[in-house]
């Protein structure tokens, strides 16, 4: 992972200058179950570290994210303002180049005494974790931790409550690049022999990424390839060179790059500057270690959280997605059968017209079809006179044309269902608050897929208003955030020369353009595409076509589910959903 040790220990120089030691705990929330915000109050202003144990999101830094809270506070939140509630940050320490940065506070206790109680960030991957100790017989002793590991989770320790605190075991063997000098680099070189030289760093080095030991070899060798055998001195001088350039950025924390891909992906990022991939991948400079996480992580953060407070809605939508396609499959293999209802209605005809020649207790006809002039043979009940064989085929033709008209309407129904449960799906995807979810779920109970949740004793959650952006040419635009905000900034809160937006045959949000005077720019259509495409499915897609009219252009069919509307006399465009763009859109 690129949250290597190297990259901590910038984070921890800029804790350090942001002048967090001697500041106090003001407030601690935990928003996720893997995830804690500590809220410490320095002179003069209020510092949010973020701290998270998510495999997927580990990371320790300062943050600028609003992030929604709980209702009720988990035990472990509790347990933490219990103790450190009040303390005064002393110290911030990490052991040489290691994944693990330890606050240290100064607090008191039940009884009035003055302890020191530890918060430790453990960052490594799936082995995540958060630990509060107190100082205690010469070491630490655990309080609690945010993810408790027993014997069964792990043989090498244990991180439980009234345990003494064991550190990861430690590869003394590795260099720590930061102090290490040329002939310890040489040396180490020197004992690679058929190696590859990114990944014989990788293991050989303290806490560094895959990401800067192949940056290393890019450097030294202009060859991420190169085995270490093959190096010669002039390309241990430049290695050396490089990682005193590296050493250079920590100090001076300048160096600080994320890597896109050229489709807006995040990808990577790192405490230097990156050249290894060329113009395979967008280097943007972020002025700092904490920013830098921040950005990168942050709003894949706020979705992950949501998606765990709304994961049971969405398993919900998706079984009826399903249900409802499967149904759907069958309906349309009873419509295929029903193809062949006009043939039946042929041999009603051909029986009357040969009823002359028959009678009751015959088993089979053969005649001549009139309508083609081939000889056919056609299956009779022999219970049945020759009227009633005809009649009871008339009577299974009639029964399949109105299967067919049931099953026609009911496929149209159910298609449109399909539509609407993916729309649902996609903005309960999106939400990024409780007030958001809640009103899809107000949504699913009008419809009645769920029943209503009653709101005795609880609070009631304001529905959050449309999401606003400003164009580079001065135009408000809204964004509706689920179908029942779609109906109502759509029909109830636009004006007729209004523009409306919204991606072809893809799920997604409304989106509005204010007009000015009856008028809407080029440049606020395209804009507001963007954002019409990025609030959608389609948001990782690229050339996404977004359909956009007049508001005076749309009405809603009578009986319509929430969100879905006609229109004419529309154009489309193609664009790229921007997520830059989507970033100064208000909340």
């Amino acid at each position: 992972m690129s949250l290597d040790g190297a990259f901590l220990h910038c984070v921890k120089n800029e804790l350090i200058k942001e002048g967090l030691i001697g500041g106090r705990i003001d407030k601690i929330y935990q928003p996720s179950r893997e995830e804690l915000i500590v809220a410490i109050r320095t002179q003069g202003s209020l510092k949010k570290l973020l701290i998270s144990s998510n495999a997927a999101s580990a990371r320790i830094n300062l943050t600028e994210h609003k992030t929604e809270n709980p209702a009720s506070p988990p035990m472990f939140c509790m347990l933490m303002r219990k103790h450190l509630g009040g303390g005064k940050l002393i110290n911030i320490v990490q052991d040489g180049l290691e994944r693990i940065i330890s606050l240290d506070f100064e607090c008191v206790n039940e009884i009035g005494d003055i302890v020191i109680n530890r918060l430790t960030a453990e960052i490594m991957g799936r082995y995540s974790n958060i630990i509060l100790m107190t100082e205690k017989d010469g070491g630490y002793r655990v309080i609690d931790s945010i993810k408790r590991v027993t014997d069964d989770v792990s043989s090498v320790r244990r991180i439980l409550p009234g345990i003494m605190y064991e550190a990861p075991p430690r590869d003394i063997s590795r260099i720590n690049f930061l102090t290490a000098t040329k002939e310890e680099i040489s040396h180490l070189i020197e004992n690679g022999g058929e190696k590859r030289l990114s990944k014989y760093l990788t293991t050989a080095l303290e806490g560094v990424s895959p990401l800067f030991t192949r940056e290393c070899a890019y450097y030294s060798c202009r060859d991420t390839d190169r085995v270490c055998c093959q190096l010669d001195s002039n390309n241990i001088d430049r290695l050396w060179f490089f990682l005193n350039k590296a050493k250079e950025h920590i100090a001076k924390g300048d160096g600080f790059t994320v890597l896109k891909t050229p489709a807006g992906e995040y990808k990577d990022f790192a405490f230097i500057p990156i050249e290894q991939y060329g113009p395979q991948m967008i280097c943007l400079p972020k002025a700092s270690a904490n920013e830098l996480l921040d950005s990168f992580f942050g709003n894949k953060a706020d979705n992950e959280r949501m998606k765990q407070r709304s994961r049971d809605l969405l398993k919900m939508l998706l079984n009826t997605y399903e249900r409802t396609a499967r149904k759907l499959e069958l309906q349309k293999q009873e419509l295929q059968e029903c193809s062949g209802r006009e043939e039946l209605r042929v041999k009603g005809d051909i029986i009357n017209a040969n009823i002359y020649r028959m009678e009751k207790g015959m088993d089979i006809l053969r005649a001549e079809n009139y309508y083609t002039g081939e000889q056919v043979e056609i299956e009779l009940d022999k219970r049945l006179t020759p009227s009633q064989n005809a009649q009871k085929y008339y009577a299974e033709y009639k029964k399949l044309e109105k299967a067919e008209q049931m099953l026609t309407k009911l496929i149209a129904e159910g298609e449109k269902e399909l539509i609407y449960i993916d729309s649902v799906f996609d903005a309960a995807s999106r939400a990024s608050s409780n007030a958001e979810i809640s009103e899809i779920k107000q949504e699913l109970a009008q419809g009645g897929y769920i029943k209503s949740q009653g709101q005795k004793g609880k609070a009631v959650l304001k529905p959050k208003p449309p999401m606003h952006y400003v164009t580079s040419d001065g135009y408000d635009v809204y964004i509706g955030r689920n179908n029942l905000q779609n109906d109502r900034l759509t029909l109830k809160s636009s004006e007729p020369m209004d523009m409306w937006l919204h991606t072809k045959n893809i799920a997604g949000s409304h989106v509005i353009i204010k007009a000015k005077g009856g008028e809407v720019s080029d440049t606020a259509i395209l804009e507001a595409a963007s954002l019409a495409a990025y609030c959608s499915k389609a948001r990782h897609s690229t050339r996404v076509p977004v359909d956009y009219t007049r508001v005076k252009n749309i009405r809603k069919p009578g009986g319509a589910k929430p969100g879905m509307v006609i229109f004419i006399n529309n154009y489309t465009v193609l664009v790229d959903p921007d997520e830059e763009l989507f970033s100064r859109v208000t909340q």
